[in-house]
């Protein structure tokens, strides 16, 4: 049986700010071999890199391209709060912070997935 304590600490908004900076640092993590792959096709030439270009070109491909970039805005809004509260002593309104981490990384997702350029 669950204590109380251990119920009202899974429902805190910080632990679901620390999980969304766990994932969002996993996906980023996993993004990079996959970038250093690419890396690596511009370097053996023209035509491998466009030919890998032309793949992203996809739809589903330019969601995804989307999704990273939230991910790595997600991760930069928690990081940064993570400071705050390290250096700065600001531990109140935790969960306006968290719905600020969200709201930016979607934004910019959205900036992206609309083709604003950054």
């Amino acid at each position: 049986m669950m204590s109380a304590l251990v119920i009202r600490a899974r429902s805190h908004p910080g632990l679901l700010a620390a999980l969304l900076n766990r994932v969002s640092g996993i996906l980023l993590a996993l993004f990079l071999p996959a970038h250093f792959i690419v890396l690596g096709l511009a370097l053996s030439g023209a035509p491998a890199l466009e030919r890998f270009l032309a793949l992203t070109r996809a739809p589903l491909i330019e969601v995804l391209e989307a999704g990273l970039v939230a991910a790595l805005a997600l991760h930069l809004a928690c990081g940064l709060r993570i400071l705050a509260i390290e250096f700065l002593d600001c531990r109140e309104k935790t969960a306006a912070t968290v719905s600020a981490c969200l709201a930016f990384g979607f934004f910019f997702g959205l900036l992206f997935l609309i083709g604003v350029p950054m």
